[in-house]
This record gives structure tokens, sequence and C-alpha cells, in this order.
């Protein structure tokens, strides 16, 4: 009899997640030579480090009943209409850019466009981006996107270092910068040793600076004309950067034309929703001959083997990979998804749409000002783009509760003044109703419409044009915006098409259950300065989730702050800086980082102020624990801690790992473990249990956020009792988690909190039982590839029983001596087979990196497989001289429709063998849109804008 219990299928999702059947899971089990997945795992990971029991977590919930169980959750937020500002504002997604990008599989599961041969679509959309922020700022080169505003202004500071011929160590602020940015500032400022100024711009050029920071308009709402403020720091060798107003950059002068080096802020009101803070694109853009020194990705015009225009990131690519502790930044992300939002919004609205949006909200802005005017109110600030400011002295309580009552959210700047922030989502009937709530009386908006002008001083309207390129111009019909937005689409490769295998980066399925809260307005439309009321749902769930990493982590607190797994490094060491601050031994700065780390951790440490020393790796790519303990018995008295990543970054469980933790903390240091790898550890291991102190958490990769073509993710911290009082809390809107006072390291309180109910729901449906078998078959799909593909290509590294983790590199190197055939050649002939390539030439240079992950079947990772064997004979034919070393199928890919249409065909192989290599890719053929990009033509021919008008003739 078949129960009751049985039929609700609790954990039904368990199966849905998970890629391979039980059959399919017998059947890898017999190819690697395990009798079960628990002797797989026993076979893998050190006795030493495993857990006794099932993590504590509630029992897995099936899809329906997890989202209903989120939507009683997300129901006790309160959404009112906000009208706070201070960097944040409603705005209207266009419906055909919610549902066809920020919804769509199509653009959320890409992956970073390391591989541009199959991204141009969203290289386009990131193009795009990059020109409207050029064309807006009137500065000649943006990135294509940063985390958030205020983390963007720390970035411009230490650019500004960079790049300064002032020898001060003095970086001026204005006093009427937006809070949260003072505070991430702070953080950023004290382990370089900058001494913040704050004061009025026009005290700027007398402050013997390196540099400043405007705001502009600034948190009063005032607009200035700063550009003799900006001469007066730059006579001086200073660099100058403007938090600016996207939007209203529509209507005011443009940075560059006041002269700025750097401008910088949020894209958020160009259609993405508020989320409670985020994600949101931080725009960031400087002169041209600052182009090396920026932080961030680039997105660069180059050509293709054929000669024709393509697209891919450029300079900065893997900068911090490269040059690790020297990297302008430790940021390896962005924020892709939304950067795409951003400038899709300015396509679709073109210049004469964005200036109508800008003027529409600076006239409600001038009719509320005028309004209360009218009835005798008094408006304080004497200039505003959308901010008006008023004086409300002893009644500022009883307006504010009034305003509540009424369904609006206002600012308190202070006891006596109440500021009012409108937006694109705000109507004329509000301003008349947020009017009558300060004066008491009704308004006659329409007669102040007639009769009221416009506030913007002559000397600062803007005159320059922007968005004239064509791309601009010719999608405003839903029905052009709709096929445009296919047409990118079909150029990428994503989730949605085929296995993504990359070592390190944990490609899993982004669940739809996973994915529909996300864009919930009670979760959507939130400020993230809301009153906590407010947010009653978001506290709870935030809560919930913390509980539920603690329970996965062994750790005793979250933080839930930052916005990056590279940010979440910067939090963990500025924890462990903290605490040995707080114990008097300041002087511990020396960072042990294994010569196989990821090149954010030593970035990181070096933003940290701290000294990096490299520790050997032995020959089996583990820490050499001889080096690691004469290395810090060397540095006993100075060492901070050591930074590691576990299982290793060459994909191996080290044994030693607790003999590595216990060497530290003899000598006073602290572990700091990167998060990269936590897919092999959930419900196997707690990162807490086995000697960590502080950990990041890429909820974009092992809990299942999405990576969005190169971001957004979230990298919550999981510490220790003894350093939670130092994590990152929050000037504007503290979090009461024990870390009172200490200052924030994203401009959100909790980073971008509106895509942390996709975790939540992943864990819920999963529960102990499910989280850990998608471990265990992560571990098993991993050695599954190891083992078939290893008589074909040499495995690099494996455990003490011949197993690897979730991830294994495969050498290139011995075929590359023997036939000149790279690992890039292998990668771009992947394409041809309808595959992404696995990581390239890290931790190892020519090797690839393959994480399949727990979420592909085995027939995709049987496909995947055969394309490597495939390429293997392929390689072989190069090897018997059948085809030239100079002249074959992988030295040609990818093959485009151009190439197997083209009259001219004298290759040595067939236009079958060149697109069609195996039979079944017929079935589901993905077609690169260009051919092997030239990277050096477009580092030596560096263009970051759309290209010119005659390409459009």
């Amino acid at each position: 009899m078949t129960t009751l219990t049985e039929l609700e299928n609790h954990d039904g999702f368990i199966e849905r997640h998970i890629g391979p059947s039980a059959a399919d899971i017998d059947a890898m089990l017999g190819v690697v030579g395990a009798q079960s997945l628990d002797e797989l795992v026993t076979q893998t990971v050190p006795a030493s480090i495993l857990l006794e029991q099932d993590i504590p977590l509630p029992a897995p919930r099936a899809e329906h009943e997890a989202l209903a169980e989120l939507k009683a959750l997300a129901q006790q937020n309160r959404l009112s209409k906000s009208f706070i500002g201070m960097g944040y504002a409603d705005t209207l997604t266009p419906a055909v850019i919610l549902r066809n990008v920020m919804e769509n599989p199509g653009w959320y599961t890409a992956y970073t466009p390391y591989q541009a041969e199959i991204a141009q679509g969203r290289l386009e959309a990131l193009l795009n981006y990059q020109q409207v922020i050029i064309d807006l700022t009137g500065l000649p080169l943006a990135n294509a996107s940063l985390l958030d505003e205020a983390t963007a202004a720390a970035e411009a500071m230490t650019m500004a270092r960079r790049v300064s011929t002032s020898k001060s160590n003095r970086f001026f602020v204005d006093s009427q910068i937006w809070p949260q940015t003072l505070d991430v500032l702070k953080t950023r400022a004290e382990p370089f040793g900058f001494e913040l100024v704050l004061g009025n711009p026009a005290d700027a050029a007398g402050a013997d600076v390196f540099g400043a920071l405007f705001q502009y308009p600034n948190a009063r709402g005032e607009a200035h004309d700063l550009s003799a403020a900006i001469a007066g720091v730059k006579a001086q060798g200073g660099v100058v950067a403007l938090a600016a107003d996207l939007l209203a950059l529509a209507l005011l002068k443009s940075p560059g034309e006041l002269g700025a080096d750097i401008a910088l802020g949020s894209a958020q009101r160009f259609g993405v929703p508020l989320g409670f803070g985020g994600p949101h694109a931080a725009f960031f853009a400087c002169r041209d001959e600052y182009k090396r020194a920026m932080p961030g990705r680039i997105i660069g015009v180059s050509i293709d083997a054929n000669g024709g225009q393509a697209l891919r990131m450029a300079l900065q690519t893997r900068e911090q990979h490269i040059r690790r502790e020297k990297a302008n930044s430790n940021i390896c992300t962005s924020q892709v998804l939304l950067a795409n939002m951003a400038g899709l919004y300015a396509v679709y609205h073109g210049e004469a749409g964005i200036r109508r949006i800008a003027g529409y909200v600076h006239r409600l802005a001038n009719l509320f000002a005028a309004a209360v005017r009218t009835q005798g109110g008094t408006v304080i600030n004497q200039s505003w783009f959308d901010t008006v400011l008023v004086a409300t002295g002893p009644r500022t309580d009883a307006v504010l509760a009034s305003a509540e009552a009424a369904g609006y959210t206002l600012r308190r700047v202070d006891n006596n003044t109440i500021g009012v922030a409108f937006h694109e989502a705000a109507s004329r009937a509000d301003v008349a109703a947020l009017a009558q709530l300060f004066t008491g009386q009704p308004a006659d908006i329409d007669a102040l419409d007639a009769s009221v002008a416009d506030t913007i001083p002559a000397s600062l309207a803007r005159t320059s044009r922007y968005l004239t390129h064509p791309v601009f111009n010719t999608h405003h019909s839903e029905t052009e915006m709709l096929r445009y937005l296919k047409r990118l689409q079909n150029r990428d490769l994503a989730l949605d098409h085929s296995m993504i295998s990359l070592g390190s980066c944990t490609m899993k399925l982004n669940a739809t259950s996973e994915m529909i809260p996300v864009t919930w307005p009670e979760f959507a439309g939130l400020h993230p300065f809301a009153p906590r009321e407010h947010a009653a749902g978001y506290l709870a769930m935030i809560d919930s989730l913390s509980e539920q990493l603690k329970a996965i982590t062994g750790f005793d607190a979250i933080c839930m702050q930052p916005n990056s797994g590279a940010q979440g490094e910067y939090a963990g060491l500025l924890a462990i800086r903290r605490y040995h601050a707080s114990r008097g031994d300041a002087q511990r700065t020396v960072c042990l980082i294994p010569k196989s780390a990821h090149g954010t951790n030593p970035a990181t440490a070096q933003m940290m102020g701290m000294q990096v020393v490299v520790v050997a790796c032995d020959d089996n790519g583990n820490v050499d624990v001889a080096d690691l303990k004469a290395k810090a018995e060397q540095y006993s008295a100075t060492l901070a801690c050591l930074m590691i990543t576990y299982p290793s970054t060459h994909g191996v469980f080290e044994e030693a790992m607790r003999d590595i933790c216990d060497t530290i903390h003899a000598h006073g240091g602290q572990v700091y473990m990167d998060g990269a790898n936590l897919n092999a550890l959930v419900g196997l291991v707690q990162p807490g249990k086995i000697g960590a102190d502080v950990s990041h958490m890429n909820l974009h990769k092992t809990f299942c956020i999405p990576h969005g073509g190169g971001g957004p993710g979230m990298g919550p911290i999981g510490l220790k009792a003894h350093l939670a009082p130092f994590m990152a809390n929050h000037s504007v809107a503290p979090i009461a988690n024990g870390s009172e006072g200490q200052s924030a390291v994203s401009a959100a309180p909790f980073g971008s909190a509106s895509i942390l109910p996709i975790s939540w729901m992943y864990i819920r449906m999963m529960g102990a039982a499910g989280l850990k078998r998608a471990t265990q078959v992560a571990l098993l799909n991993a050695n599954y590839v190891a083992t078939r593909l290893q008589g074909a290509f040499p495995v690099l590294y494996t455990g003490k029983n011949g197993r690897v983790a979730h991830e294994c590199i495969i050498d290139l190197r011995p075929l590359k001596a023997a036939t000149g055939v790279t690992e890039v050649d292998v990668a771009k002939r992947l394409m041809d087979y309808g595959f992404h390539a696995p990581t390239m030439s890290f931790p190892v240079a020519g090797t690839i990196m393959i994480e399949p992950t727990e979420s592909e079947s085995k027939a995709e990772l049987d496909r995947f497989i055969d394309a490597l064997l495939s390429i293997r004979a392929e390689i072989a034919k190069v090897e018997a001289g059948e085809w030239a070393a100079d002249s074959n199928p992988l030295k040609h890919a990818p093959h485009t429709q151009s190439d197997v249409i083209s009259r001219e065909w004298s290759r040595a192989y067939s236009r079958d063998q060149a697109v069609f290599p195996l039979e079944w890719v017929r079935d589901n053929k993905f077609w690169p849109s260009v051919n092997r990009i030239d990277d050096v033509y477009g580092d030596r021919n560096l263009m970051c804008s759309c290209p010119g008008m005659e390409n459009y003739q």
C-alpha cells in the first residue's frame, strides 16, 4: 500500500534538481568503481572532517508548498509609495524587458562572457549600456558596471590615489554625499591609511588632497555648478569624481562638461526594481588616459578571424588573476543582468523618452515645491532635480505619521526636515496628496502646472545630445524591441541550451520555482531604507536563510551584506583585521595564500592593507604543509591569517586541512576559507567545524542564484563567535547582528536582498537529505567525467585514493607540445559541438578545469564527454599528419553559418566535419555568430563604445 505521505511527494523537487536518475547513478558508480554514493564519499573526503549526522534543517517541501510558505512571509512586507530617494528611486520596468530579460533563463543562466564567440548578444547589450554611460556622463570610457554606488565611490577613491600626482594621503568628500556612501568610504579608507576630509566642495581646492568626491545633485537635492571646485582640486594634482544621478544627467550638464575625471552612480532608476537594495548596476566612467587604472570589466570592439566586427571583454578581463596583489581591484564580477536591463531601458525609450521621463520627474518636484510654498510652507533647498526638502519643525513626526497612514514613506532628514524624492512611478495625484499632507490644504495641480517654471539654473541646463546612436533610435515599438531582444538572445549560449562545465564556478540549475519570487512586488518594490516594520517579511526571510546557512556551515553568525564573492572576501578579512586591532595586535598584517589560490584572494588582502606571503604547493597540487609551517613560524608575530580554498583550487580534498588550520591558530592567526567550492561540502563537511574562522558563501554558485551573464551575485560570510562583533553593519539602517557601530562594505544593509529568496527556496525544497545527495552526486558526476576521460587526457590532480572532488583538471600540455593544439583551440572547438568551454588555464596554465554539477544528467555528461573524446580523435589526426598543425578544425574553430555556406571551401576537412562533428549535434545546433576573436587587436585598438554610424548604413 502506498501511503499518503509518499503520495504527497514533499521531496519531489530533489529529483528535479539532481540530474541523474537512480538507475543512472548506479551505472555511473559502476564506471567509477564504487558500490554506493556513501562509499564514493568515504573514498574522496577525509574521514577526519566528515559530518557524523545530517545537518539540522526542516524536512524538504514541494515546490508549491515552499512558494506558499515564502508568499506568506512576503505578505508581511508593507508596500507603500516610497519617496525616500537617497540614491534609490521607484521605476517602471518595461514589461517587454521584465518578461524577456529579467525573467528569461536565456539571459539569466548565461555565464560571464569569457568565451566571447558564444556571448555576442550579451556583449552587445553591455556595449549599449557602456554607450549610455558614456553619453550621459560626457566621459569617453565606461566599464560594464560595478556592484553599487557606494562601492563604486570607494573604487573611485582608490583609483584616484593610483593616478593622482599629489603626494597627499587625504581625500576630500562632499559633506552632502549620501550617508551610505560615506559609510563605505570610511571602511575602504582605513586599511589604506587615507584620511577623509568632509566639507563643502568650494573648500576642496585648499584642502591638499589627492582627490575629491562630490555628489551631483547632492543629498539636499541641490545641483550646483561644481566646475570651479573641480578645477581647483585638479590644479593641485588631485583627481575629481562625481557621484551623479543618471536620470538627472538627461537635464543637467554632464560630469565631463564640468571637468570631472570620474563619474559614478547607480543605474537602478533605469528600469531596475528597488529590491530592498539590489541587485543594481553601478556605473563608472572616466577619462581615456585612466583606462589601465579603471576597476572592473570593459567591453571592447575587436575583429574576428575573418576580419568581421566582434565584441569581447578587454584589458581587465582576468586582471586580478594575472596581477594578484598588484591588481587594480579585487572585483571579478559585475552586475551584468542589471546593466543589460538599464541599457535596454535606454534602447527602448531613446533620447526623447529618457528626456521626457527626466522632465516628468523634475516637473513633479517643481509642482510639489510650488504647492507647498503657495500654502505658506518652507522649501529649504533652492534648486533640485527630484528631491525637495521641506521645513516641518515640531510637526515632523506628525507629518511623517500622516504620510504613513496615507500610504507614503518619506525621508526624515533630521528632526525638523522631511525630504520628498519624486520618481517615474509617481503621479500628479501623488503630488496633490503629498502637498496636502504638508500644508493641510488642497493643491490645484493644474493651475500650478500652467504657471510654475522649471528650476534648473540655465548655467547647468544640458544642451549636449546623448543616445544618438542608431541602436537607441530603432527599437521603440514593442514588436521591434521584442525581436531585438530575441536576436541578442540567439547569439548567446546559456544553461537553457547545454551544460556549462566551468570549474570553480558551479553552473547549477536555477530552478523556476526559485526564480519566481524575485519579481513579486513584495520583494521587488521595497526601498532599502524603508521603516523596518515595513520589511517584516524580508527580515524574517533573511533571518530564516541565515539560520539555514549556519546549520549548513557550522558558523555562529552570518553577515548578509556582501553583494559578491569578492566583497565576501573583503568583509571576511575586514572582520579579521578588526578582531586583531581589538586585541592590540594591529601589527598582524601578514596573509599567507597558497600559490594555487584565486587571484581575488591576494587582491583582497592587498585592499585590506595586508602583506601577501605565498605558500608553495606540492607535486600533487596540495598546500605544501612544510612550507606553510615554516612561514607561519617565520611570521608568527605578524601573522594575520591564511586564505585557503577547500576543497582546493586544484579540485582535491586535502588531507591536512585540520593540521593546516591548527598551525595558523597556534601562531595567533585566523583562517579565512574561500567558499568557491562549497558545493562539494554541503551536507558532508561544515567549514566552521574544521578550523575555518570565517568563510564567504557564493550564493550564485552553491545556492542557485544565477550567474546572470556575469552577475548578480551574493557573497555573505559565516563567522565564528569571536569574529561576529566585527562584521559589517550599516549607518543608515543598522542591523541587529551584534556588530553595532561597525561601518559597511556595501550600499544597502543586506546587499542584493531581492535575490536572497532564490537561495531560501532552494534550501527549503531540498532539506538536509536533498542537499547532502546533491553534494554526493556532484562528486559522482566529476569522478565520472574524470574516469571516462582519463584514457584520452591526463587528470592532473587526485586525492590519496585517486578521486577528484567536485571538479577535475585535464592536462593538455603534452598534446600542445606534440601538436601545437592549445587549450584555447579545444575551448573554441567545443563551441562547434554546442558546449561552453570549461575553465581555461586556471589554476594551472595549459589545462582545462571541468565542474559538471549535480544538476546535469548522465545523458548530458555523456554528450560532453563524447565531444571531448571526439576532439581528442581530431587532435590525433594532427599528430598523425593527416591535418596540418596550423589548419585543422581546432585551429579554425568556431565555425559559423557563413563559413559553411561560402562558395570557397579549401580545407582538409569537410563542412559537415566542421559544424556537425557528431551526429547528435544536428538535433540542437548552436551557431556561433562570429569566428575566433582577435584579443590582441582588441586591446591594441581599444574601442569601448558602440561602433560608428557607418556600421548601420
